[in-house]
This record gives C-alpha cells, sequence and structure tokens, in this order.
C-alpha cells in the first residue's frame, strides 16, 4: 500500500511538469481494495483491470521500473510504450489488462473465467470495475454469463461514490450495486474498503468458493479517491469537508496504527517509508533516462503479419 501510494505521487508530479501525456487515474485512497483482495489471489490465478489500474498492477507485484517507464511512454514500458496509463498488461503474471472503455472488461473477465473452466484449470477471475460500470450492459450480459455457467470469477466493484464527476444518487436508482446479484441468483458482498485485512478476509470467501466451483460473487467495496477523477479533473464537485472526512479513515492510516498496536516498532515503519520512496524514485529515474519508441514501432502490433 506504501508502495502504491509513493507511485501514485511520483506519477502526479511527473504529470504536473509534462514528462506524462494523455490521461492519468490515480489510485490514492483506494490502495487497501486492490492489495486486499489481489492478496487473497495465487499466481495462476487472473486479473481485470480499469483505467485505474497502477494499484492494481503493482499489488499484483508488477515492478515499479516498467509501470513508471510506461506512463512516461517510453520503449522500456510494460507495454512498450504503447499503452500508457490505462493500458498495462503482464500476460506472464496474468494481470489482463487496463481497460478504458468503461465496464467493456466486465465480459471479457467473464470469458476469461470461462476458459479456465473449459480447459479444467484450477483458476480463479477477479474483475475490478467502478460503480459507474455498473449501469453499462456489459455488466449484466457478463454477470448474467457467470450465472448460468457458475464461472470462477469475483466481480468486483470499486464504489468510490463518483463516476467521474457524477455522484451515485444521480446514476443508481438502487445505491447499493451489490443486490443486484440477487437478480443472478448470484452470491453477494458488501463491505467498507479502508482495512486492508477486511477486504482480503472478505474477498478470500469469495475466491474460495469459486475455485470450488459453486460459481461467482458481486462484491461491492465502499472507498474513496483522495484526488480527482483524473489528472485534469479539480473535483469541484465536492466539498473539502467531505474529502477530510474520508481522509480520516486513511487506510495507509488505519494499517499503520494497526501494526503498532501489533507490536511493530514506529521505526521499522519509518523505514519501509523510505525503503518504499527509494524503489519509487529509482523507477522515476529510469523513465527518465529510458528511451523513446522507435519509430518503426508504430506499425507493429495493429495488423497480423502473414504466415
Amino acid at each position: 500500500m506504501v508502495l502504491i501510494r509513493k507511485f501514485e505521487e511520483a506519477a502526479a508530479k511527473a504529470y504536473s511538469v509534462g514528462k506524462i501525456g494523455g490521461f492519468l487515474h490515480l489510485y490514492i485512497g483506494q490502495e487497501a481494495v486492490g492489495v486486499g483482495s489481489i492478496a487473497a489471489l495465487e499466481p495462476k490465478d487472473y486479473i481485470v483491470s480499469t483505467y485505474r489500474d497502477h494499484g492494481h498492477a503493482l499489488a499484483r507485484g508488477l515492478k515499479p521500473k516498467p509501470l513508471m517507464a510506461e506512463l512516461f511512454g517510453k520503449a522500456t514500458g510494460i507495454s512498450k510504450g504503447n499503452g500508457g496509463s490505462m493500458h498495462f498488461f503482464d500476460k506472464n503474471a496474468h494481470f489482463m489488462g487496463g481497460h478504458g472503455i468503461v465496464g467493456g472488461h466486465i465480459s471479457l473477465a467473464a470469458g476469461i473465467a470461462f476458459s479456465s473452466k473449459y480447459k479444467k484449470e484450477d483458476s480463479v477471475t477477479i474483475c475490478f470495475f467502478g460503480e459507474g460500470a455498473a449501469n453499462i450492459g456489459s455488466f449484466h450480459e457478463g454477470l448474467n454469463l457467470a450465472a448460468i455457467w457458475k464461472l470462477p470469477v469475483v466481480f468486483i466493484c470499486e464504489n468510490n461514490h463518483y463516476a467521474m464527476g457524477t455522484p451515485e444518487y444521480r446514476a443508481l436508482a438502487v445505491k447499493d450495486v451489490s443486490v443486484r446479484a440477487y437478480a443472478y441468483d448470484m452470491a453477494r458482498d458488501h463491505i467498507e474498503g479502508d482495512e486492508v485485512r477486511k477486504v482480503h478476509d472478505h474477498v478470500k470467501v469469495a475466491v474460495d468458493r469459486a475455485r470450488r466451483g459453486e460459481g461467482p460473487t458481486l462484491i461491492e467495496i465502499s472507498t474513496y479517491r483522495f484526488r480527482g477523477h483524473s489528472m485534469s479533473d479539480p473535483a469541484k464537485y465536492r466539498t473539502k469537508e467531505e474529502l477530510e472526512s474520508y481522509k480520516k479513515k486513511d487506510p495507509l492510516f488505519r494499517a499503520r496504527a494497526e501494526l503498532i498496536s501489533a507490536g511493530i516498532a514506529e521505526k521499522d515503519l519509518d523505514a519501509l517509508d523510505l525503503a518504499m520512496q527509494g524503489e519509487v524514485d529509482e523507477a522515476y529515474q529510469f523513465a527518465e533516462e529510458s528511451p523513446e519508441p522507435p519509430l518503426s514501432q508504430l506499425y507493429q502490433s495493429v495488423y497480423a503479419e502473414d504466415k
């Protein structure tokens, strides 16, 4: 969680001075959701993410250097500079991409889970999306097929209460997204996402259920992003009082307090902060010093080559 926070702060700095172009959606404030959920998986399991994918990638174990280089659009990036912020991808880590089309990846996650079941693999797919995606057609299509075929997939709605600048009460007829599971005879859960261990424990129940062949689960995890929808969003649609109230429940503060109460020395936690900052600083320098992609790459990975 500390690594994600440091990484995102460095990315924000780089964007503000023009080193990163395009869109940049930060995960600051939501770290406990990604870390707790992904910690419940095994290496053979699959992850499908949204355009807010940095935290999920780091939680999966992808290294900061190629991720930061991807943000910079460099040839050493995880997607060779082709994808940028919204399209991290690592087949070897079963990290099946960040996706820029809202909700479109939910049906893709069902497809990956179908593949696992068809091949008799002991794999579970986990799919993250925001509450705004719950109103998209592929959300319903994906959940319906997952339920019919009892696919090994866990759908996680990271409800940060704003779909871009639209508050949930203006977009959701029923505030609790998880109750939509009833329409598909699917297991459901709803939790607060500011305690990483609680997130892990609840998601692990759903992952184990899917691995046993008992079908999918829809989990809604209430969270909050401390920054705007993207770096270009001043977030004037919410009050300072609201933001400050959520910052008091910062998942990093809560985790630190829990660790201290468990007997971990503050100096050890401070050392961890410094170590993570050093790792991110190295990634920033690596991205700056990495080469730009060659012009010849512009024509690669566009069309299939003749065999």
